[in-house]
């Protein structure tokens, strides 16, 4: 029986069999099924189409179809064909698997992680052991090089920079806990009506602090100013045997040794001076402190980190804040116009002129320190330098921004109120 002579679609099928790639596959059962069904078109019809055991298509998806169909040479075909699935398993091509390398990551241990200057103080001390020294290295540095923060202004060690710029050794979470468990305290009505718009513009406030963990703070710190008050409030009036000993006590001059036996030791200062700032003049809570402590309840990792600031805070570095008739603020705005006078005198004029007097533009500012001014990641960064340098330096930034602002409020021709900041 003499051999027939190969037809053209079994030449062109050995031809395309040397290279298999999507494209030849595709063409390959193009011609096996224009075969079967030129040879025998019965039983193309019952029988079920053929599958190629190298075939590709199968399981590829949409995108990587249209991948394919876009790229013209073999080699990169090869280059960007992904592993075949298992059904593809008889294939006569071994799978391309193309291996990357791990990016860095950031570990637990901090290992391989490299720090600022800033962190690393914070975190390894002063080199030679000098505290004063190194705290005075630490404070230029919040200067010169800011807190390293993300966009939302969050930072792994601020909230430690607080606590060491402010001198606040640690608080047991059972002495907070002991005054949450006390339940409402007496400012809890004027707490409530103030915490639930506390910063309520500012998504980043709202997305990390809670008006719950807010009111549990407020109401804590009312209760612990409650019970230094008590503390501090004098007694009942003295019987006449005890007022003469008294009356002789007074008369008589202090010795030497009774002056130091009343002088605070170093370890108890802290608390000396802070219960010291609380006088029957100081309210439990005022209007205001709710925008105050709302950067500590941001920043912070727990709620016991910012009660501890924000008390050490209100009853240290500004006690006239808290005070019922808020002379603080009032004295610190009458800084505010002084300074101003000084710096920029044709825009202090011009304001007075207009009778715009700190009082009336400033006070947010003065009470809060600038934490109603958004954006809050920038407070936070002015809070650094406030820490840092002293609080007292607000007058100066709120006086700061007024300058920036000149040209706007001279040239203004709507009232000087609208320019000012919010």
């Amino acid at each position: 029986m003499s051999a027939s002579h190969p037809t053209q679609a079994q030449l062109n099928l050995a031809a395309l069999a040397s290279s298999p790639s999507p494209r030849t596959m595709r063409t390959l059962r193009k011609i096996q099924s224009h075969q079967v069904l030129s040879s025998n078109p019965s039983a193309a019809i019952l029988s079920p189409p053929p599958s190629h055991p190298s075939t590709a298509r199968s399981s590829a998806g949409p995108d990587e179809l249209t991948h394919h169909a876009q790229l013209d040479s073999p080699v990169r075909l090869r280059t960007h064909r992904r592993a075949r699935s298992n059904s593809d398993a008889g294939s006569r091509e071994a799978p391309t698997m193309i291996t990357r390398g791990r990016s860095a990551r950031k570990t637990g241990s901090g290992v391989g992680v490299k720090r600022s200057i800033l962190e690393s103080l914070l975190r390894d001390g002063p080199q030679h052991g000098d505290a004063a020294e190194g705290l005075q290295e630490l404070r230029y540095l919040v200067l010169s090089t800011r807190v390293d923060a993300d966009g939302d202004g969050m930072s792994a060690y601020r909230i430690y920079l607080w606590l060491v710029l402010l001198d606040i050794p640690p608080v047991p979470t059972d002495d907070y806990l002991s005054l949450i468990h006390r339940g409402r305290s007496p400012a809890y009505t004027k707490i409530r009506n103030d915490t639930f718009r506390t910063l309520a513009t500012d998504p980043l406030f709202k997305r990390r602090v809670t008006e719950a963990s807010l009111i549990r703070l407020l109401n804590a710190i009312a209760w612990k100013i409650h019970d230094a008050k008590t503390k501090h409030r004098p007694k009942s009036r003295p019987s006449s045997s005890r007022r003469r000993e008294m009356e002789l006590l007074i008369n008589t001059p202090p010795s030497i040794a009774e002056e130091v036996e009343d002088r605070p030791t170093p370890s108890s200062s802290r608390s000396y001076n802070s219960s010291n700032n609380i006088t029957s003049d100081s309210a439990i809570y005022v209007q205001g402190m709710n925008v105050l402590c709302a950067p500590f309840l941001y920043a912070a990792r727990s709620e016991v980190e910012a009660f501890a600031l924000f008390h050490s805070f209100i009853t240290r570095e500004c006690p006239g804040y808290i005070r019922g008739a808020m002379d603080g603020v009032h004295r610190g705005l009458r800084l505010v116009d002084r300074c101003l006078e000084i710096v920029e005198p044709k825009l202090a004029a011009y304001l007075f002129s207009k009778g715009m007097q700190a009082e009336l533009y400033a006070f947010p500012s003065v009470l809060t320190m600038c934490a109603c001014t958004p954006p809050l990641p920038e407070v936070l960064h002015l809070w650094d330098f406030l820490f840092a340098y002293g609080p007292h330096l607000n007058i100066l930034c709120i006086v700061a921004q007024l300058i920036r602002m000149r040209d706007t409020i001279l040239e203004s021709p709507r009232s000087p109120n609208h320019c000012m900041p919010s």
